[in-house]
């Protein structure tokens, strides 16, 4: 525990369990990106097969991905990216704001 007082270290404790990922906290940024590669994909009308079968891991790991279950290696994104044919940015839109709003920026 930080020096600050209990009350404001477990609001931002709180603030930042949007997302748990393997026993690790994730940040509302990587549920953005969990949800925009969902959205990308669903544009593209790829399934989660798909994408998994171009991405060369199963459905199942693609699902977690845009479930916010497991997060995405950079790699990963930027080959999902490639696929979807969009840029990395369209895969982190709103997370700027997001991270402004939580101070993480």
């Amino acid at each position: 525990m930080t020096n600050q007082p209990a009350v404001a270290y477990f609001a931002d404790y709180e603030r930042n369990q949007t997302m748990k990922t393997n026993g690790r906290t994730g940040s509302t940024i990587d549920l953005i990106v969990a949800r925009r590669l969902k959205k990308v994909r669903l544009e593209n009308g790829l399934t989660q097969t798909d994408l998994a079968n171009k991405l060369g891991v199963t459905f199942q790991q693609v699902q977690k991905y845009e479930n916010g279950k497991n997060r995405i290696s950079a790699g990963k994104l930027f080959i999902a990216a490639h696929i979807l044919g969009c840029g990395l940015g369209d895969l982190y839109y709103g997370a700027a704001a997001a991270a402004r709003r939580e101070g993480l920026i």
